[in-house]
């Protein structure tokens, strides 16, 4: 069996793509995905665009200071209904990052019409719970992915 594409998705210009199909379960009794879904196919478009920069969520717990992300505030749009079989892409682009805490911007869409849109912080937090600076490793992981986007299409 071949994938037309890796089963995490793909990073190019610096945003992470990740193809999602709606299966019966992600939609509500009107075949249109239920809204909460979307929050379902965000957090798998973030943790593999986290996973294709090298930051593996089992390694934060193994490291030394046994770190977790946690997402602090989400603002999400929703514009149009997916529909059960719609192949939709996730699209994941870092935003900023500073200290214990970095932005994405995410991108649900269905062959270019955008469907849904969210902004997302998140915090770095140790295992008491409180924020914790992201170490060097994941910190440059992050940042070199802001470095490949465009000039032109990094946000102000």
């Amino acid at each position: 069996m071949t994938l037309s594409q890796p089963l995490s998705g793909a990073i190019e210009d610096g945003e992470h793509r990740l193809l999602v199909r709606v299966y019966y379960e992600d939609t509500d009794f009107t075949g249109l995905v239920y809204h909460a879904n979307y929050l379902k196919f965000f957090e798998r478009g973030r943790s593999d665009y986290l996973r294709l920069l090298g930051v593996h969520h089992h390694e934060l717990k193994a490291h030394e200071d046994q770190i977790a992300f946690a997402v602090r505030h989400i603002d999400i749009q929703f514009l149009s209904p997916a529909r059960i079989d719609d192949v939709v892409t996730v699209r994941t682009r870092m935003s900023r990052m500073r200290g214990a805490q970095f932005f994405l911007e995410q991108v649900c869409e269905r062959e270019g019409t955008k469907l849904c849109e969210s902004r997302i912080h998140v915090v770095c937090i140790d295992g008491e719970g409180r924020p914790r600076r992201l170490p060097k490793v994941f910190a440059d992981a992050l940042i070199s992915s802001e470095k490949a986007m465009p000039a032109n299409e990094k946000p102000a």
